[in-house]
């Protein structure tokens, strides 16, 4: 059990990926108080939830038609550098908001704009960041650990940041919040700043940049394997992950509560988001990851279903919590398949458009999910948005066959037993 154990942290004995997971997880926890607050906040200023989708639009949009250039022009680029620019203005976005909610003049047209700024700096350092994983980590045999180890940060973050977020706003407001993920950034620029990482190896080319979109373009459309689960994962993004929008709603509405009653909830989903995370964290191979999908999209669909159905508050945390599990598991067995799978010299632009499948149906399901809820309550929209993430699911179980051959000489070449 002990060995077991050891062998899930494995990739943090890399002296970057280290650095990388202290510092990020500390900016992380601030990541998702500012994600709660700016819920809460335009729910108390709007009580709208067409708005509250709206917010959810604006934040993701812009990354959505800017990922398939990023992703070639990050390619470009040294990765560090970018990153640590990423994070600059991320800090300062976060303490522009601060000071407006603080002063107690922010407005939801501005809360709007600041969400598409943040969207905008999202667009560069989503693929910059997961394609960096590579540089952190001297051994490949670690990569699918490292980024099961990154999953588990992110919602270990989950978990405590939303909780963070219900008391600070209880005793400060929404203000507290933003200027704490500010000040968090400071952690993941130091450890930045302090790897020590070989030369960048940016793709030194002259190839026009469009011609290097088009190409990554053909590439995912052409591996059966990655335009699969690419497309699972749109839908699910599309009709799973707007659920979080709409918590304020089902917190005032069904449950009465306030911004307590939402932390409970967000971090229900966040301890099921963990558990995925950890139980990827313990595999010792990418073989059965398709199976691990397939169960996780039809996990979330049918925990969102009964969501939608639930009035008790103790219920419908557990639920949050399969939600969670679910939306996390689908997401990390995606990228740990796409990672292994995609040779490095086309990285970064496969990785943008799993990102674009995030950053563009992530939006447009939540200004969806706001003008459903506006017509027809939230619990229904919840409920219809869950039917879609099963019938996703079984629509990826019709496509496994085919997308196993394709995949099996590539684990054998890779010295792994096929799926």
């Amino acid at each position: 059990m002990t060995g077991s154990f050891s062998y899930a942290w494995r990739a943090l004995r890399h002296r970057n990926f280290r650095l990388f997971f202290a510092g990020q997880g500390v900016s992380l926890i601030g990541t998702w108080m500012t994600r709660m607050a700016t819920s809460w906040l335009v729910y108390r200023l709007t009580d709208s939830a067409l708005l509250l989708g709206v917010v959810g639009f604006a934040s993701q949009i812009v990354p959505f038609f800017l990922q398939p250039l990023a992703g070639a022009w990050v390619e470009r680029m040294d990765r560090r550098k970018l990153l640590i620019w990423t994070q600059v203005a991320a800090a300062i976005q976060s303490f522009v908001l601060a000071a407006l909610t603080l002063g107690h003049v922010i407005t939801i047209g501005e809360v709007v704009a600041l969400s598409a700024v943040q969207g905008l700096i999202n667009a560069f350092d989503a693929p910059g960041r997961h394609s960096f994983f590579v540089q952190m980590i001297e051994d490949r045999n670690d990569l699918g650990n490292a980024i099961a180890l990154n999953s588990t940060m992110v919602n270990g973050a989950r978990l405590a940041g939303p909780a963070l977020a219900g008391i600070t706003i209880g005793l400060v407001g929404e203000g507290g919040c933003f200027l704490i993920d500010g000040i968090s950034f400071v952690a993941v620029i130091a450890s930045l700043l302090m790897m020590r990482i070989k030369p960048a190896q940016a793709t030194r080319t002259a190839q026009n940049l469009f011609k290097q979109m088009r190409e990554g373009w053909d590439y995912v459309r052409r591996f059966s394997p990655i335009r699969t689960i690419l497309v699972l994962f749109s839908i699910v993004a599309l009709m799973g992950y707007p659920y979080m929008v709409l918590l304020p709603i089902f917190v005032g509405q069904v449950f009465h509560g306030g911004p307590y009653t939402l932390g409970w909830l967000t971090a229900a989903s966040g301890l099921g988001a963990l558990v995925s995370a950890l139980s990827l964290a313990l595999r010792k191979s990418v073989v059965g990851l398709t199976r691990a999908i397939q169960m996780s999209s039809a996990i979330l669909g049918l925990a969102l279903i009964l969501f939608g159905i639930s009035h008790q508050l103790a219920l419908s945390i557990v639920l949050m919590g399969f939600a969670g599990f679910g939306m996390m598991q689908t997401a990390s067995a995606s990228n740990t398949i796409i990672q292994t799978l995609v040779p490095e010299d086309k990285r970064a632009r496969a990785i943008s458009y799993y990102a674009m499948a995030y950053f563009g149906s992530a939006p447009i399901g939540s200004l969806l999910a706001g003008i459903l809820a506006q017509k027809i309550g939230a619990a229904g929209t919840i409920i219809i948005t869950g039917a879609f993430c099963v019938l996703g699911s079984l629509w990826f179980s019709l496509q496994m066959p085919k997308v196993r051959a394709v995949m099996r000489p590539i684990y054998l070449e890779m010295g792994l037993q096929s799926e």
